[in-house]
């Protein structure tokens, strides 16, 4: 079964065209580089929009059946950063040691990123994961929380992903 994963990235100056979105290929390099079952991308490029992410994750989710979806952008301190509350809107379920495993791996590199704010939710049987929008901090914090993604999409029920061996899939039940 291929599992569809959503890619949002959340930039009002990407989303009009003043540069290219860097993100997504980001999300998607990282993904498609540890996952090895059957994956399929839905990639969408939205402003910061409070409203428009949250009516995104909905339709990524709840019309188009992604059962991961990792967004990219707007978890900053700025008033236009909204990622988090759109994201919160929206789940059922927060995971806060999701965006503490992230923080954790990134302080470590630059002191300014105690001001991000990435999370994860669950909404149905869909884990929604926050990133920050550069490519290499995207890398750092998918890579300190993908061992734990397997197991989480399969205790809320949603298809199964394996991950390489380098990393493993721990399922623990």
């Amino acid at each position: 079964m291929t599992t569809r994963i959503g890619v949002v990235s959340v930039s009002d100056r990407a989303s009009s065209g003043v540069y290219e979105d860097k993100g997504a290929p980001a999300i998607r390099q990282f993904l498609t580089g540890c996952i090895t079952s059957p994956i399929e991308f839905v990639d969408c490029l939205i402003p910061d929009e409070l409203d428009t992410i949250s009516a995104t994750l909905i339709d990524l989710i709840d019309v188009q059946h992604c059962s991961l979806v990792v967004t990219t952008g707007g978890t900053g301190p700025s008033p236009r950063d909204v990622t988090p509350e759109a994201t919160e809107a929206v789940c059922s379920k927060m995971l806060p040691g999701f965006g503490e495993a992230m923080r954790a791996v990134s302080i470590g590199l630059i002191p300014t990123a105690i001001l991000s704010r990435q999370t994860a939710g669950i909404r149905g049987s869909a884990l929604i994961i926050t990133l920050p929008g550069k490519p290499t901090a995207i890398a750092e914090c998918l890579g300190a929380v993908i061992a734990a993604v397997p197991d989480c999409l399969s205790v809320i029920g949603a298809p199964s992903i394996d991950l390489i061996p380098a990393i493993g899939t721990y399922r623990p039940h």
